[in-house]
């Protein structure tokens, strides 16, 4: 049999692109692993070889990671209901050793450092919990995590060296203290707990570390391990958790894109990235056969780049469909649990001894900036919405509403595939499909190197459950290049059966009039087709278009996108569906969830969040005068900020704006000049030969500086946006680092909520001012920056801005 990654050449008489979906495979299976919930929760968990269960039915869970160390406490609560927003189902977070005790038997769990506070948040907001406990967890920490007084120790650290174990015991003792009473048993939010993390060559320590965690109290359904290079596990002891990211600052500064990293945008069943921590372990070392591992887990994931951090020698930018295309292509490629690495960006407590990134001082091989913890992540350092959370969030509300049907539904690859990971001209696709239905995925696009345009481009799907094979659509389309998307074949939607639709399925909704809703997002550059099974269509009602009775099939072409774009269908069996396609734009604005009694649709591009224990909705938004639009509107005009809104049809929504305010969003910054940059530092070479920060004492001496001036009347949720050249910029309140940033060419943001504002304000008494301190970067430096990021060897402030982003509560009228 030929291995699934390796490409088959069609035969004259197959279509170009064709796929014959095999016969599903025999059931997964079942109670062969060692994992079990808590006796008579509502809910039970389970695993099978090929997918997990909830209840009783299949379940695709979202995880995304969110360390609450490196995030003010008080900020916890609005942070989680965004990531909840973003669809994502369990906050995943590394419990960071050194973070909690720094100096040996002061354990802290106060203030940002509340482990217990973080997890009851969880579970009252309904997201489930995965501490990830360690000892070791990386997370481009000090030391991976470990503090500096146990490496001053007599002992072999990651091994069952005793005089190790038994600091670890004291350590697992202390977190399952702090998460008592918050199991499943008990009603607790914690469906996993993960070991470690990234130890390839040491299974029987892994089953050790699992064995003292449980004696210490931890409990949970599953235990799971990183799985990436080559992993040796103890046998069904842990379920492997797999990675993948678009971008590395791990490889060398001039090793070009990582072939680990390109291997992402194709459609494999390869499940390990080898290249993930490469730089700490040695890749020639092997462990379990990977093919055995798939025989046994399902395909589940817990490190899907959802950005990329930066380091000294090497600086990857990550856009937003960087990430949205990787996720999309491995839910492709058989993922049946989507876990992001960061969800969430952050910044570095202060230490109190010493400083707490990852740095060649510490004998790691990079150097990370000392404070900023930001990842590009889609939420940002301090909380901003990025673009790619947006992207994410289209793919997540399809999960919601689709996984337990995606989850069994197994990963076919067609006849004709890419001949290697150099090659760009061959179409990547794939579908999942249980024999009968299934979803049809397309990739065309991957970071720095371009796909080009796929013409005339129809694909032929042989189902085994169907009489005869699906070729859509009904017109060739060209495929855009940078385009990605899943489109539905076969798909139920309260009674009509969806052959196939050129748009990609977003959710679905009651519109309040008793017509379940299929919410399709356009893709740009490919006219929307909608085919219907005939034997379930009585009527059909569109706006635009043209509809075809091809007999078996009702075709619907020529569908302009928009929120005004519903087809509505009443079915033979007298049920009434709808088919709503709404341009790409637009979909990328939409949000779910319980808003005002009711299960709704909000479009708006800012941010969401739906606080079910609050009765209310909050937008986040940088424009004095936000608008929404709402799906199934409510009876009455909602209330924003106790103020009535104007209200307006938008197609089947209905769109409120917010009264306008005397508030503007961007205020410029008054920056001045202190002094000019002497030379750049000659460059320091570290670990691996690779270049080094600049020591600190160059801030004080040749950095260039500028004062910014605070008002005293800027409101929270303001942010500094500078924008700036050269190489190392460093934030201070008079000799206190409060911000800093590797150039790499995006903004520089800087919270004003975390700053000593008392010491900040203008004309306030005995006021230090926000300095800026930017250094530039020598010509002979090794280090890699993305193209486009301006000149670095000259450290200078463009200009600067205040954004605001406030925050609107919207209640029922």
């Amino acid at each position: 049999m030929t291995p699934p990654h390796e490409p088959r050449l069609p035969t004259p008489s197959v279509p170009p692109h064709h796929l014959r979906v095999p016969e599903p495979s025999a059931p997964p299976r079942t109670g062969h692993l060692p994992f079990a919930d808590a006796p008579g929760v509502p809910d039970p968990i389970g695993v099978t070889s090929r997918w997990l269960t909830r209840g009783g039915r299949p379940w695709f869970p979202v995880s995304g990671e969110f360390h609450y160390s490196r995030y003010p406490a008080g900020e916890w609560e609005e942070e989680l209901l965004k990531m909840k927003a973003g669809g994502v189902s369990a906050v995943a977070g590394y419990v960071i050793w050194i973070h909690h005790e720094e100096a040996e038997g002061r354990v802290r769990f106060d203030g940002s450092l509340d482990l217990r506070r973080f997890a009851e948040l969880c579970a009252r907001h309904g997201l489930d919990f995965i501490p990830r406990i360690g000892p070791w967890s990386h997370a481009e920490v000090r030391n991976g995590g470990l503090p500096d007084w146990l490496l001053a120790r007599p002992c072999v650290p990651r091994t069952d060296d005793p005089a190790y174990l038994e600091p670890v015991r004291h350590w697992y003792a202390a977190i399952a203290e702090r998460l008592r009473g918050l199991d499943r048993a008990h009603g607790g939010p914690i469906v996993a707990i993960q070991i470690e993390n990234e130890l390839y060559d040491q299974p029987g320590h892994l089953l050790t570390l699992k064995r003292t965690a449980r004696e210490a109290g931890l409990s949970a359904p599953l235990w799971t391990s990183t799985a990436w290079g080559g992993v040796q596990l103890p046998p069904d002891e842990l379920l492997p958790l797999y990675g993948g990211y678009p971008e590395a600052f791990w490889t060398e500064a001039d090793g070009g894109w990582p072939d680990t990293c390109r291997k992402h945008y194709f459609f494999t069943h390869q499940r390990d990235d080898e290249g993930i921590g490469a730089d700490l372990r040695p890749t020639t070392v092997r462990g379990s056969d990977p093919a055995a591992l798939a025989d046994r887990f399902p395909w589940a994931t817990c490190e899907l780049g959802g950005g990329m951090a930066v380091a000294y020698h090497r600086r990857p930018r990550v856009d937003a469909a960087d990430i949205g295309a990787l996720a999309l292509t491995k839910i492709g490629c058989g993922s049946v649990w989507q876990g992001y690495y960061m969800f969430h960006g952050g910044t570095n407590p202060a230490g109190e001894l010493t400083t707490l990134q990852e740095s060649h001082a510490t004998g790691y091989p990079n150097d990370l900036p000392v404070l900023t913890y930001d990842f590009q992540a889609p939420l940002g350092e301090y909380g901003q919405y990025r673009p790619s959370y947006h992207e994410l969030r289209l793919q997540h509300l399809f999960l919601a509403d689709f996984g337990h049907l995606l989850a069994p539904m197994e990963s076919a690859l067609p006849e004709r595939r890419p001949t290697g990971q150099h090659d760009r001209d061959t179409l990547r696709w794939a579908v999942r499909s249980d024999g009968t239905s299934g979803f049809l995925f397309v990739t065309n696009h991957q970071p720095h190197e371009p796909l080009p345009d796929h013409p005339d481009t129809a694909f032929t799907i042989e189902l085994p459950g169907a009489s005869a094979p699906l070729t859509l659509p009904g017109t060739p389309v060209t495929i855009p290049s940078g385009s990605y998307f899943c489109w539905p074949l076969r798909l139920d939607v309260a009674g009509l059966r969806l052959d196939w639709a050129t748009a990609q399925p977003v959710c679905t909704v009651d519109d309040g009039g008793g017509r379940t809703v299929l919410v399709l997002a356009a893709t740009d550059g490919i006219a929307p087709e909608l085919a219907l099974d005939a034997r379930g269509v009585e009527s059909v009602r569109t706006p635009s278009g043209e509809i075809a009775d091809l007999g078996d099939r009702v075709l619907i072409t020529g569908l302009r996108p928009g929120t005004d774009a519903l087809v509505e269908v009443d079915t033979t069996d007298g049920g009434r569906a709808g088919l709503l396609v709404l341009d790409a734009a637009t979909a990328r604005t939409v949000y779910r969830g319980t808003a005002w009694g009711a299960e709704r649709l909000v479009l708006c591009g800012d941010g969401v969040v739906f606080d079910e224990t609050a009765d209310e909705v909050r937008l986040h938004s940088a424009a004095a005068e936000p608008t929404f639009a709402v799906l199934p509107a409510p009876a009455r005009a909602p209330v924003v900020n106790g103020a009535g809104v104007r209200a307006a049809e938008d197609g089947v929504f209905t769109r409120y704006t917010v009264a306008p305010g005397d508030e503007r969003d961007v205020v410029e910054a008054r920056v001045t000049p202190v002094r000019p940059a002497g030379p750049a530092p000659e460059p320091v070479t570290g670990e691996l030969g690779r270049a080094s920060a600049p020591a600190d004492g160059y801030f004080d001496t040749v950095a260039a500086e500028y004062r910014v001036d605070v008002p005293r009347r800027l409101p929270a949720g303001t942010l500094l946006r500078v924008h700036w050249t050269g190489d190392v910029a460093r934030a201070y309140v008079g000799d206190t680092l409060v911000a800093d940033q590797f150039h790499a060419g995006r903004a520089w943001d800087i919270g004003l909520d975390r700053l000593p504002t008392e010491l900040l304000r203008a004309g306030a008494p005995h006021t230090e001012g926000l300095s800026l301190r930017l250094l530039p970067r020598h010509p002979d430096a090794p280090v890699y920056v993305p193209e486009g990021t301006g000149d670095g060897g000259v450290a200078a402030v463009a200009r600067a801005e205040w954004i605001t982003v406030r925050s609107w509560s919207v209640r029922a009228g």
